[in-house]
């Protein structure tokens, strides 16, 4: 009978809009129960603690990881302790922020104390520090969901309605427990049917979530969440409903709310860096039978979008135009490659080692593209190394982007005519095109400064024509 519903750290910033839309909105008596919230940290929390996602500026995390001496990161961690007790401070009355305030401080406390005996300890030749990193990591980035966690029950509780914390991070716990067991475990001795519950984003566990996932945790939490508890439905909130395009590209008065689609095409999305779901979250549900529903937070008697292992549109069509520009096509060409598949194998196991993520390949008799995404500078090293291993081949380096026409059922008559059309009517060269059998995306790969044009092209050939009204399919 119960959701569980994720929220992300920018709508946890606007807290007060999430009590009058989502913890609470209309909802008297047994409404408010039968759902599980797991809440990520505030906005910026995770940056400051571990390093920014975007600019990979040091927090605490990085500047202990690269530290000689204590002072070089206790002055970051203290910035986040003064940073969470203003976000208290903004939150609540005398009464409660006492408490959130003492919450918040213990934790920041054992975290400084456990960090300094490591870096002490280490400070000896039989104990290195590298080896306990990732621990370290994990303790850091778990303050943040905790901190919301905990303040989110707090202000519940004060609204006089029976919330509870379930605190996965494991803190003081003696010994880790398995992901599954973790999550199971913690549910227990709860009761759904009348406790409204607000669970951490991060779980502590004997895998080690940040060791496959990194940041990626809290999705991964919030379906095994779902699953372990056999939700009748995963609820993830944003910002903005999954929409046929970005509307800054456009228009807002242009894209279309999709209302359904499947699992398929939240992992098209994935793979263009636009996660709908993380790709290991959605397998979870899709294994357990949940469907996801993608909600505005801020919009909350709109139904969003509904994600399900076997929904088709109706009839064929395109439901959202979307790619990706931090593309580089690395271009390798050698005539001594034809009929030798190893040449594949090697560079794409070079291409992991790097960490590169890539999004698709190309190949023909003596040629094979990369489409990978990453650095520049990880880009080109990865050049030099594929010319070190194949002294006769040539490497380009081509600043591309992809754009993509995805749907549940892309068997749309005549519609690589009509992509090409309006990419060529824009004055946009083709670089190359993909679309594999299973008719679930297009992909036209475009110079990089051609990106935004390639979009609000393609939505206007591909899906404006169709005039869907106010959503595609309704959920």
């Amino acid at each position: 009978m119960h959701t569980v519903e994720k929220i992300g750290g920018t709508s946890m910033s606007r807290f007060e809009e999430l009590l009058n839309n989502i913890f609470i909105g209309h909802r008297t008596g047994d409404e408010l129960y039968q759902r599980v919230f797991v809440v990520s940290a505030y906005s910026g929390m995770t940056n400051l603690l571990l390093e920014h996602k975007k600019t990979g500026e040091p927090g605490v995390y990085q500047r202990f990881a690269d530290a000689r001496s204590e002072g070089a990161w206790l002055d970051a961690l203290e910035t986040v302790r003064t940073l969470m007790l203003d976000k208290n401070a903004e939150l609540f009355g005398e009464f409660e922020l006492r408490a959130a305030n003492q919450f918040i401080n213990s934790r920041i406390d054992d975290a400084r104390e456990c960090m300094s005996s490591l870096q002490r300890l280490c400070a000896y030749g039989h104990f290195q520090l590298d080896e306990h990193l990732m621990k370290v990591r994990e303790m850091l980035a778990s303050l943040g969901e905790a901190h919301s966690a905990f303040n989110s029950v707090l202000a519940l509780k004060h609204r006089g309605i029976n919330a509870k914390m379930v605190d996965l991070t494991g803190w003081h716990r003696d010994a880790p427990l398995p992901f599954d067991e973790m999550v199971r475990h913690s549910f227990e001795e709860v009761d759904l049917s009348r406790e409204l519950v607000v669970a951490t984003g991060y779980t502590h566990c004997s895998e080690g979530l940040m060791n496959t996932f990194d940041r990626g945790y809290s999705e991964i939490t919030f379906a095994q969440i779902a699953a372990a508890t056999g939700a009748r439905e995963a609820i993830i909130h944003k910002e903005f409903h999954l929409s046929s395009a970005d509307p800054n590209l456009v228009g807002a008065d242009k894209v279309v709310t999709i209302g359904r689609t499947n699992y398929d095409v939240a992992d098209q999305l994935s793979n263009l860096g636009m996660e709908a779901i993380h790709p290991r979250a959605a397998k979870t549900l899709r294994r357990a039978g949940i469907e996801l529903r993608i909600k505005n937070a801020f919009e909350p008697e709109h139904a969003g979008t509904l994600i399900s292992q076997d929904y088709k549109s109706e009839r064929p069509c395109v439901e959202i135009i979307a790619g990706r520009k931090d593309v580089f096509g690395i271009e390798v060409f050698d005539q001594d490659m034809l009929g030798d598949v190893a040449y594949d194998i090697e560079i794409s196991k070079l291409l992991k080692q790097l960490r590169l993520y890539v999004v698709n390949k190309d190949s023909d008799a003596n040629s094979i593209t990369y489409y990978a995404s990453g650095s520049r500078k990880l880009i080109n090293r990865a050049a030099r190394l594929i010319e070190e291993k194949y002294p006769a081949a040539e490497v380009t380096v081509h600043n591309v982007a992809i754009v993509s026409a995805i749907g549940s059922d892309l068997k749309v008559k005549g519609i690589l005519a009509k992509t090409v059309a309006a990419l060529a009517g824009a004055g946009i060269s083709i670089q190359a095109v993909h679309q594999s059998i299973r008719q679930v995306e297009m992909q036209c790969v475009v110079n990089e400064e051609d990106y935004d044009d390639a979009v609000a092209a393609l939505h206007r050939a591909l899906i404006e024509p169709e005039n869907h009204g106010d959503v595609i399919a309704a959920a």
